[in-house]
Formats: structure tokens, C-alpha cells, sequence
């Protein structure tokens, strides 16, 4: 933080303060079954990086010693983490809500055949990124045939959560931009996804979260490559409403590695 202070303090951006902790927020491992360019940290295949069974107890403690009642997985694929289950189960043991934050197509990797039950049967709440309602968009960013397979994932994950009957189970989509642009309104873009994917596929989520690409990591290079990094943190700059600082993450989240 004594780095970038000195860059901070004259800064003409709204001073922003910690509020009391309210979800810490676990980097449970970087493996993932996909790379994509707006990953901020680089997820893949390739990645072998994973937290420990020391640090996931340690984890569990701290939740239980502080009376903390939320937990957010995230990075990668969460759900290959050999201790993932575990995890879950030993949380909800506590009465502690879990958030899951999958990408939707690793539940239909054959040896998670079985998540998608898992997940509904413990009333798991899941914010999953469907980069657009429109398949072109989607297979654009991703893979072809990659539309598909998010709403056969979103299609078995509503299915399970019905014959579970888990009626408070919680299913958000998180809207990611293809480029370096701002998001649409968030009320109109969600309106329409809920319309769409109910009348084409029969497929109901809580709400849509929009989101601007950070510019970090892969995204960042790309930025730079095109050399549009400058315009990109102009546009972020000038688009800022101080509102908005009432709900940013990290005022009551706490990101553990």
C-alpha cells in the first residue's frame, strides 16, 4: 500500500473508507478448464496452483471465531479444487452462506457429472458469467459452441435445484463486456437477458451484474498491444459516480490468497 500511497494522495478521485468486514472472499485455486482475456488473474489449464488444506481450515476458523455468516469462492475453477466439497459441507455445517462463483461449463466436465446436484442440494449460491444472451457474442469471446454449453449447465443447475426443492437457492449472471466499453444500463440489460433466456430456453435467475474489464493481466496487455490502455483508463475515470462507492467490493470484502 506504501507504493501507490503517494499516488493516491494528491489524486482528485473520492476518498474511499473500509467498512466493517463482511465476506471474505477465498482465491481457492488458479486451475480452471478455461483462459479467457478478461480473467484478472490469468486462470487456465495449464495453471497448478492451489490453497492448501492448512490454509482452508484456517479459513473455516477465522469464520467461525469472528461469527462471520458469508463465504465467497472464487478464481479459476473452484469447483476442481480437490478439497472444494469439503469445504462447502464443513461451512454450511457452520450456517455459513457460501457463495460459488462458477463459470458454468465446468459443470459438465464428466467427473463433476454430479456438481450440479451437489451444489442445488446444499442451496449454493452461484453468480456465473454469461458474457451475453446472444449465442454469437458469447462464442465470439469464448469458443464456438460455448453459448451451448452455458445453458445446458444453467439448464441442469435449475433442474436440480427443482427436484431439491431449494427454494432459496440464489442463481446470478454476471454480464462481461467484449471490449474496452462501458456496460449499458444495468436495469434495461437485465430485463432483457431475463426475458430472453425464459422465452428461448425456460431459464430464471435472481439478477444480472454488470461489470467493466479490469485493466490488468491479459486485458491489460491487449490494451497495450492496441495502444488503447490510456483511453481505456480515461473512459473509466470519466464514467465515475460517487454513488456508486457505497457499493464497491472491497469496502467490506476480504480477499484471501
Amino acid at each position: 500500500m506504501h507504493d501507490t500511497l503517494a499516488l493516491l494522495e494528491p489524486s482528485s478521485f473520492s476518498r474511499t473508507i473500509r467498512k466493517k468486514l463482511g465476506t471474505p472472499q477465498i482465491n481457492i485455486g488458479l486451475w480452471c478448464n478455461l483462459s479467457c482475456l478478461h480473467c484478472h488473474v490469468n486462470s487456465n489449464p495449464c495453471r497448478t496452483e492451489k490453497m492448501d488444506r492448512a490454509t482452508i481450515d484456517l479459513v473455516l476458523k477465522f469464520l467461525v471465531a469472528k461469527e462471520i455468516r458469508i463465504l465467497d469462492i472464487t478464481v479459476g475453477a473452484s469447483e476442481m479444487h480437490p478439497k472444494f466439497r469439503d469445504l462447502i459441507t464443513k461451512a454450511m455445517a457452520q450456517d455459513i452462506h457460501t457463495i460459488d462463483r462458477c463459470n458454468l461449463t465446468i459443470l459438465l466436465e464428466s467427473w463433476l457429472e454430479d456438481m450440479s446436484e451437489f451444489l442445488a442440494d446444499n442451496k449454493i449460491e452461484i453468480i456465473t458469467s454469461l458474457l451475453c444472451y446472444l449465442e454469437e457474442n458469447v462464442d465470439q469471446q469464448r469458443d464456438e459452441g460455448a453459448y451451448q454449453d452455458n445453458i445446458k449447465a444453467l439448464k441442469n443447475l435449475t433442474r436440480q435445484a427443482m427436484l431439491m426443492k431449494a427454494l432459496a437457492w440464489l442463481l446470478n449472471l454476471v454480464y462481461n463486456l467484449l471490449g474496452s466499453t462501458l456496460p449499458p444500463s444495468k436495469a434495461q440489460l437485465e430485463l432483457t437477458y431475463k426475458e430472453h433466456l425464459f422465452d428461448q430456453h425456460g431459464i430464471k435467475f435472481n439478477q444480472l451484474f454488470t461489470l467493466c474489464n479490469m485493466s490488468i493481466k491479459q486485458f491489460w496487455s491487449t490494451l497495450v498491444s492496441k495502444g488503447k490502455f490510456q483511453q481505456y483508463i480515461s473512459l473509466l475515470k470519466n464514467a465515475h459516480q460517487k454513488e456508486n462507492l457505497d457499493n464497491v467490493m472491497c469496502r467490506t470484502l476480504l480477499s484471501v490468497d
